[in-house]
Formats: C-alpha cells, structure tokens, sequence
C-alpha cells in the first residue's frame, strides 16, 4: 500500500515542477540540451538528445564516482539487486546531490515491488533535477500499479511537458484519457 502523504508532496512537487531550479551542482550544458529536446521534432536527433542526457545524468566529475555509478547499472541490468543497491547507497552517501543515484535506486525499488522506497528515491531525485523525465515516468509507473490513476496521469504529463518525445507516456496518457484498462 502506497505512503499517501509521499504521494501528496510528490503531486505537490509535480505542481511547482515549473518554476523549481535544477541544483546547482548539475551541469549547465543539461540547460542546452533540454532546450534542444524541446525543439527538436520526434526525429533521431530527438532520441540522440535524450540520450546525452541520461548521459550527463549519469556523469561525476569523481572519476571513483563514475565506476560506482557503472558498477550500480551494469549490477541492476543483471537483476543482482543487493550489489546495486550496496552501490548505490554508497553513492548516495558520498554524493548526496547526485539526482541520478537516486533514480536508479528508485528503479532498482521498483523493481524489488518496495514502492514507498522507490517514491522517496523518486522525491529526492525530483528535488534536485526537477527536468527528470525518467523519474517521472517512474513515478506514473508505481501510481499505475498501485491504483492511482489520476496521480499516473498527473506524472506522465509532467514527463511529457518536460520531454514531448516520450512515447511511452504519452500512450498512456491516452490509454488513462480513454479510460482503457491498463495492464500492470
């Protein structure tokens, strides 16, 4: 059963998306490129920008940090849950206001079916890079499995507006629209 009063300062969160300021320790060349993601029409070049991105997203300047964050991905794409979380929770711990550590918590949780642990990841994340596009669509994945359709809604918007080229998203955001039933 999902944490509703983490789910209502998400949906209040997702309210003040807009005007909320990426942390400053993100790097400005993620400013360019959002502008860039916004522009480009759903072309290859769209998906290329999207992709440096998750790219940037997932850079440190700490050279140890980068391994670890590798390390974490590799660990989660082979389902080897504790070791990804393991790293991940060092990562976070040594690097408080990197959004993408905790993304990939929230998507390791995810997976594990611990979402109240994937919505606090997803909070965090959503504090410190406000254009998270991923951890919003994240966020509209666990309101769907836990029966909240109006608050997937809510998420799958704000992954939209932030990245118009998210497919996914935006079918269903049509399938919630139509008031289709949803596979989980």
């Amino acid at each position: 059963m999902l944490d509703h009063d983490l789910l209502q300062r998400l949906m209040t969160l997702l309210a003040e998306l807009p005007s909320r300021r990426p942390h400053a320790s993100l790097p400005r060349e993620l400013d360019l490129l959002f502008d860039r993601l916004k522009q480009d029409a759903p072309s290859p070049s769209a998906h290329e920008v999207e992709d440096l991105i998750w790219q940037v997203w997932a850079e440190e300047e700490d050279s140890a940090a980068g391994n670890g964050m590798e390390a974490a991905i590799r660990a989660l794409a082979l389902r080897h849950l504790d070791e990804a979380e393991d790293l991940l929770d060092q990562l976070a711990e040594l690097y408080p206001d990197w959004p993408e550590v905790y993304n990939k918590r929230a998507t390791l949780y995810f997976i594990d079916g611990e979402d109240n642990l994937a919505l606090a990841d997803i909070l965090r994340t959503l504090e410190l890079e406000p254009r998270h596009f991923g951890a919003l669509a994240g966020l509209g994945q666990i309101c769907l499995r836990n029966g909240e359709p109006e608050a997937a809604a809510a998420a799958f918007r704000a992954a939209a507006q932030i990245n118009p080229h998210l497919v996914g998203a935006a079918a269903l955001l049509e399938d919630l629209s139509e008031h289709k039933p949803l596979a989980n």
